[in-house]
């Protein structure tokens, strides 16, 4: 990459913590990655990783003799003075963030004046403020804070790091801001420096954002099925207007994963300790909780009680091109179908070792043939390419029902009718 590029630890090796260490590497930075999970980290050691990621896994053999993996902190501060944070930030039961991993790395810092921590896990609004209390407290004053928030979507991740829309750096206006502005300046990309608290507020008001232009279109696609519209027409007359774009315009069965749920309900709870309700988010939280349910509504509508009906689903992952369970509408379905006596046989072609550990009376198939052989009904959870390849008259074959409902508007309708089904969309 001509010039030396600065060494940088990442801390947390789980989905943030991995692309951006292969990232970076990428970039040419040696990389030092630490875990406390030290089963993880000898897979890494051995080549293996651990999460499903487009690309990921032969960034890191590519760029494998720049990364470094270790349970110990101590080398990762020897070589770096950047340590970036990327642990997780699960809600608690309150909807709060939970910072623990994150205040148990702050509090294995050493007293340093040439050390900065990078914040690249998403926490509330302050978590900056109070981090840089905890260091004045402990005589850490001369440990540098930056909040450098990631913008990266499950299935493309490695190419958002790469190709971002904008670098956001919080900071202090200090080394170490300038550091990390200097580490990202190959990305040609818009540079947003600001304060911390507004680099922490932005990552919550995208995703809180993105999130609401989700819940909004599918109560769109809900209206649409009162009043005989067809929501994927609605959807791209709206989008066709640069004010609204035809992103995160895509009706569906709600939106799941490891960011929007938990980043929503953070900072609607982050406005709460404030003293202020925010009543927009309420309303996106509960418009999703209440998509993944309408899936039962269209499977009663044609089955009457589904006790001892047979239902398939195929695709279990939150999305496509991700193994991630993480607030997957799979899980709400398949507990919904359970509690109302139906029998659930599922597929999925990357996620199925993720679905196991959190479903429970389900049945797993092979392939989408052997998801669908025996079913009254069959749903389309994700949307993975191959479904959209299925060949309907086999699937017919192997079908007691006929009914199929697209929870993601995915598949052919005249294909799918064509073969003898009914075919239920969401919004059309």
């Amino acid at each position: 990459m001509g010039t030396a590029r600065e060494p940088i630890a990442v801390i947390g090796t789980g989905y943030v913590g991995l692309v951006t260490a292969a990232g970076f590497a990428e970039l040419g930075s040696e990389v030092w990655c630490v875990d406390i999970d030290a089963s993880k980290i000898a897979r890494l050691e051995r080549g293996e990783v651990p999460i499903y990621e487009p690309g990921l896994a032969e960034c890191i053999l590519a760029n494998r003799e720049r990364m470094h993996f270790s349970t110990d902190l101590a080398p990762a501060l020897e070589h770096a003075r950047l340590l970036f944070v990327a642990v997780g930030t699960p809600p608690t039961y309150s909807g709060d963030a939970d910072l623990s991993s994150v205040y148990a790395v702050v509090d294995a810092m050493p007293k340093s004046d040439r050390h900065a921590l990078v914040m690249k896990s998403t926490v509330p609004v302050g978590t900056g403020a109070a981090i840089e209390r905890s260091f004045a407290e402990r005589n850490k004053n001369g440990f540098a804070y930056v909040s450098c928030p990631e913008f990266l979507k499950e299935g493309s991740a490695l190419d958002d790091f790469l190709h971002p829309d904008r670098i956001v750096v919080g900071d202090d206006g200090d080394w170490a801001g300038d550091a990390v502005i200097a580490l990202y300046s190959p990305l040609d990309a818009p540079l947003v420096r600001t304060d911390v608290a507004s680099a922490e507020m932005i990552k919550l008001a995208a995703n809180a954002f993105l999130a609401t232009k989700i819940s909004f279109i599918n109560e769109i696609a809900n209206v649409c099925e009162e009043t005989g519209a067809d929501v994927l027409e609605v959807a791209r007359g709206m989008g066709l207007d640069r004010r609204i774009g035809t992103h995160f315009l895509k009706p569906g069965i709600g939106f799941g994963g490891s960011c929007f749920p938990k980043d929503v309900s953070a900072l609607k709870q982050l406005a709460g300790n404030s003293g202020y309700h925010f009543q927009l988010l309420t309303a996106v939280i509960e418009v999703n909780e209440l998509q993944k349910r309408r899936v039962i509504g269209k499977l009663q509508k044609h089955l009457g009680s589904l006790i001892g009906k047979n239902v398939a689903l195929l695709g279990l992952a939150f999305k496509a091109q991700t193994d991630d369970m993480r607030e997957a509408s799979s899980l709400v379905l398949a507990a919904r179908l359970q509690a109302d006596g139906a029998k659930v046989r599922a597929y999925d072609p990357v996620a199925e070792e993720e679905a196991r550990k959190l479903m429970v009376g389900v049945e797993f198939a092979e392939d989408a043939l052997g998801a669908v052989s025996g079913a009254d009904a069959c749903v389309i959870v994700t949307e993975w390419p191959e479904f959209a390849e299925l060949d309907w008259s086999a699937v017919a074959e192997r079908m007691s029902g006929r009914l199929i409902i697209d929870g993601r508007n995915f598949v052919d309708p005249e294909r799918v009718r064509a073969a003898g089904f009914i075919y239920e969309g969401i919004g059309r």
